[in-house]
């Protein structure tokens, strides 16, 4: 087996999973007690388990001005929308990007720029499909609000999902943190969303697969150009 796919295969996991992981390997022995083909069923489950907690590493693009996105999954929806309230973040609706996470993402979040954390903001909420609009809304979340190196205003929210119940949030407030830097975790299905400040164009398309801490959402706008989102195609 080459390197590479070793690396793909053998990556390292975040010590949150640790007791699940041994929850599940314990279901798995018990049912291996009852009944061989139970056993195999368990063993298939906490092997997925493991891998829901798999941590791999990033390379992120360091050029100034990019919006990294913050977590992997399917570029979900580009258009306005009003960041959480809680935030205080006024002046109406911004340019929104949701990433929506099944549960075979990796689900680590990552900062989206380099900059510093000017707001944290939990919110408890209901767990409703993370893939349907009314969850930003509606959902259990975690807010982060932040100042660019560029000087821009930034909000990534951590939105839980239909069978997530735990958001984990590993910055603090004034906190200075780096594009790709690792800032938290949603168990078992989510969403995070990432609001623009004025000034930023959309790069990502709507449909389209993110990688998180590589791949870029958007970036500082520059004279003259369109800040519209993008379009693609299948191809």
């Amino acid at each position: 087996m080459s390197q590479g796919a070793l690396d793909t295969v053998l990556v390292p996991f975040r010590r949150e999973g640790w007791p699940f992981i041994a929850g599940f390997a314990l279901v798995a022995v018990a049912l291996a007690l009852i009944a061989a083909p139970l056993g195999w069923i368990g063993a298939l489950l906490t092997a997925w388990c493991a891998y829901f907690f798999r941590d791999p590493e990033r390379v992120t693009p360091t050029e100034a001005g990019l919006i990294i996105s913050p977590a992997d999954g399917l570029v979900q929806s580009i258009g306005p929308a009003t960041p959480p309230p809680e935030l205080g973040m006024d002046g109406g609706e911004r340019i929104r990007i949701s990433v929506f996470m099944n549960v075979f993402d990796v689900h680590v979040n990552r900062m989206p720029a380099d900059g510093v954390v000017t707001a944290l903001a939990y919110r408890p909420g209901r767990f409703l499909n993370a893939s349907l609009d009314k969850a930003s809304e509606h959902n259990e979340r975690q807010s982060v609000r932040m100042t660019t190196a560029d000087g821009k205003d930034l909000a990534v929210v951590q939105i839980a999902g239909l069978v997530a119940r735990r958001i984990l949030c590993w910055v603090g407030d004034g906190q200075q943190v780096g594009a790709g830097e690792r800032f938290g975790m949603i168990r078992f299905g989510s969403r995070v969303d990432v609001y623009l400040d004025d000034g930023m164009i959309p790069l990502a398309v709507a449909g389209q697969k993110a990688i998180g801490g590589e791949t870029v959402l958007a970036r500082s706008l520059q004279s003259g150009e369109d800040a519209s989102a993008r379009t693609g195609e299948v191809r």
